[in-house]
């Protein structure tokens, strides 16, 4: 899981819990994470990851193409790509926009809501993940939902238990900052990308069978820490101990693209973050990414984001 890891810290990823939600029975809303919800605590974010934890209670979430899914207290669901989502105490309710019901939280703690008709009690911390790397290949190929149970016994438990302690720390005004708690939800969301991988049949194949497999996921972590170095297909297969076809076959069958095009790819990737959170000049970025000359970057970034990189940082810095 080395190249995971390696992928994941790559998004250097950010965030913070924003809301504190409480409802009573029969309630239901629907949520997603706004970018107004993010600017207090980071700059727009590129992508952004939505989570909730239930601290008391229980509800029903449903998301589109999934059928709707129990979840009790101590449970956390994660939502990769942020997808709309309607939380519920029960079924063929109607839901109202969980925004308007909002309200400010006091001396500048948390957002609170209080809503619902009085019944049984639901509680519901809410924050999310943000991250400027565009198009992030993690992101793209996971489920619409991750759902983190009570997991006795597993290497990532010690996560769990200390993001529920500090969850409930913060909920009741006994922590002075949530920046642990947003590097805890950090390593929550790795952890649980890490499940996931673990979880797929022995027949998947795709970018995560890549991560999975012995040989593919040395070469992806070769990539992704020292994607500034000038791979070739021949060096890499050497690095993991394969002829060059062996290894240029077994990497496009399981990544869909050739080791080269895939790197190409990353690259650009990292350079739009530079080019987006730095004043560097132009042409350090495109030699540090592995291009010859400014003019071959500038013409590969417009192809990737439809105009060139100096264009795109002013519209990003807008």
């Amino acid at each position: 899981m080395d190249a995971l890891l390696e992928i994941c810290r790559t998004m250097q990823l950010s965030g913070a819990v924003f809301l504190d939600a409480e409802f009573t029975a029969p309630w239901c809303v629907t949520s997603r994470v706004a970018p107004e919800d993010c600017i207090p605590f980071m700059p727009r974010p590129a992508q952004v990851i939505g989570y909730h934890y239930v601290t008391a209670g229980r509800l029903l979430l449903t998301v589109e193409g999934y059928p709707p899914t129990p979840v009790e207290a101590g449970e956390i669901i994660l939502l990769p790509r942020n997808d709309e989502h309607v939380l519920a105490s029960a079924a063929n309710l109607r839901p109202v926009n969980a925004h308007f019901l909002i309200q400010p939280g006091a001396a500048g703690g948390l957002a609170r809501i209080v809503h619902g008709g009085g019944g049984e009690r639901t509680q519901i911390l809410c924050g999310f993940l943000g991250t400027n790397t565009p198009h992030a290949p993690i992101v793209s190929i996971l489920p619409k939902v991750l759902r983190i149970g009570v997991e006795q016994g597993t290497p990532g438990n010690w996560i769990e238990s200390s993001f529920r302690f500090a969850a409930h720390q913060l909920s009741e005004g006994r922590v002075a900052s949530p920046v642990v708690l947003a590097k805890l939800a950090e390593l929550l969301f790795m952890e649980a990308v890490r499940r996931f991988v673990a979880s797929l049949a022995p027949e998947t194949s795709g970018w995560l069978a890549g991560l999975r497999d012995p040989i593919i996921g040395r070469a992806l972590a070769l990539l992704h820490s020292r994607w500034s170095h000038r791979w070739t297909t021949e060096h890499l297969a050497q690095e993991v101990g394969l002829s060059r076809s062996a290894f240029a076959e077994q990497f496009t069958s399981l990544m869909g693209e050739p080791p080269m095009h895939y790197l190409a790819n990353w690259r650009m990737q990292v350079a739009a973050q530079r080019v987006k959170g730095s004043h560097e000049p132009i042409a350090r970025i495109a030699f540090e990414t592995g291009y010859e000359s400014e003019a071959a970057f500038n013409r590969a970034f417009k192809r990737a984001f439809g105009m060139p990189p100096v264009t795109w940082r002013k519209r990003q810095s807008a």
